[in-house]
């Protein structure tokens, strides 16, 4: 029995709808075959939900905090609405702030910009570079890779034990791992912190489509997600936590909406008085439709059950392992080993493939999607890879000779080798017959190679259309 089938008997929800779900795809073997999203990391398919959601408020959308008119009320209403929504989704207290950003990136860069000057930032180099790029004005220290959540939270004592303690400092740190899916010790973490007399930010991008994030139970002075991969298109993000050092610096944007009141001097300059709510950090025109598109996700998601949705999640994960470790060949990326909790995201590398070569072939031959490279977390996947850190590596397939193949498990003797990964991610709109179709097609691949020849064509591994089946 496999998997799949035993799952009949567990009373696992069924798949959220999603958008995409019918979207068929040409082989370049021929024929053409449903698509298999399994890039979730990156973007997740809109929920059906948030679609008509949004779709239902359209005709309605209108101009926001500026206009007298219906249309723009009713805007402005939905708009504060979405704030409460995804206020309470977060667990947020009382006089915690809610920002609306265009994604997670640019909340942790908002985060950056209001920091005090003299504020030391320790991040560890497993971080997403959104996470680990954004505090070029701080102290920053760089914290090494952790091999358990227990050392995790050591690193981090240490660290801060050793810093100047009259001084504001903040620590960074993932929910759960784009690269490996792991769930990192928030919860300690920032007991840890708040011990030490630092404050804590979470980058829930990959944590919150999968968990449910409670700012309050957590203990976290802020919380960073993008709509993009809560199922909500539009490219919209949050940023939501204490309100104090939001509040006491400079507007990130200045211009309409953040400033409550400008005014001429005698001496020909201006005097700006700017809001302390979150309109400070919000200025110019929002966008509605994706800050709705966020609390219609939260919404679905809430009314779905994380329960139930973890509990699928899991079963696919297991699947998906359990598939891969009967692949002798294929070494699957993990910081804190095979026992520990994560979510549906798996990185793995695969013996005598380049790795944009292998998830090249899976949506060639199978329709499959998967991301290959180094997932904007070059670090961790050196570190992961034990590779130094001067190796060539980034997303896309080796160079190679016009009109020759990236090196393969095919083509083992061409192209200069590239440092890189296959990731599968995968969450509450994934059928089951997905994840079937990526072990099968794994398997086949390492088995029995590729049908088909590639060739390197702008950075990315292609089929060669030019040449004939092999």
């Amino acid at each position: 029995m496999s998997v799949f089938t035993a799952a009949a008997d567990q009373s696992l929800c069924t798949p959220l709808p999603v958008l995409g779900k019918d979207v068929t795809v040409p082989l370049v073997t021929g024929g053409e075959v449903t698509y298999a999203a399994l890039d979730y990391a990156a973007s997740a398919p809109a929920l059906q939900r948030v679609w008509d959601d949004v779709a239902a408020y359209a005709p309605y959308y209108g101009s926001v905090h500026r206009g007298a008119g219906y249309l723009s009320q009713l805007s402005t209403d939905l708009f504060e609405n979405s704030r409460a929504t995804v206020a309470e989704f977060l667990g947020c207290r009382a006089e915690d702030q809610v920002i609306f950003t265009r994604s997670t990136t640019d909340s942790l860069n908002l985060l950056a910009a209001v920091i005090p000057a003299d504020c030391q930032v320790f991040v560890y180099e497993t971080e997403h570079h959104a996470s680990l790029l954004p505090w070029r004005d701080a102290r920053v220290t760089y914290l090494n890779a952790p091999r358990t959540p227990a050392r995790a939270v050591e690193t981090l004592e240490r660290a801060l034990a050793g810093r100047d303690p009259y001084g504001p400092a903040l620590v960074c740190v993932t929910g759960a791992s784009n690269v490996t899916g792991e769930l990192w010790p928030v919860k300690e973490l920032a007991a840890a912190a708040h011990a030490h007399g630092a404050r804590i930010v979470l980058d829930a991008a990959q944590l919150a489509p999968h968990h449910p994030v409670d700012i309050t139970d957590l203990d976290v002075d802020w919380v960073a997600f993008s709509g993009h991969k809560l199922y909500a298109p539009f490219g919209s993000g949050v940023l939501a936590g204490r309100a104090d050092w939001l509040r006491d610096a400079e507007p990130y944007l200045a211009g309409g909406g953040a400033s409550r009141r400008v005014a001429r001097r005698g001496d020909g300059g201006v005097d700006v008085e700017w809001h302390t709510t979150a309109a400070r950090h919000e200025a110019g025109s929002p966008n509605v439709i994706g800050v709705y598109s966020i609390a219609s996700a939260c919404k679905a998601l809430t009314e779905a059950g994380f329960d139930d949705l973890v509990a699928r999640e899991q079963h696919l994960v297991s699947a998906v392992r359990t598939g891969l470790a009967e692949v002798p060949e294929v070494k699957v990326l993990s910081l804190f080993g095979d026992d520990a909790p994560r979510v549906g995201v798996i990185s793995f590398v695969v013996e005598g493939w380049n790795s944009s070569h292998f998830a090249a072939a899976l949506s060639a031959e199978y329709g499959i999607g998967v991301r290959d490279g180094l997932f904007c977390a070059h670090p961790l996947v050196r570190t992961l890879l034990g590779s130094d850190p001067q190796e060539a590596g980034e997303c896309g397939a080796p160079e190679a000779e016009p009109g020759e193949l990236p090196r393969s498990r095919t083509n083992p003797t061409v192209g200069t080798p590239l440092l890189n990964a296959i990731r599968v991610s995968f969450g509450a709109g994934t059928p089951d017959e997905h994840i079937e179709r990526f072990v099968r097609a794994v398997k086949e691949l390492v088995s029995e190679g590729a049908q088909w020849k590639y060739r390197t064509e702008d950075g990315r591994c292609v089929p060669d259309r030019g040449t004939a089946q092999l």
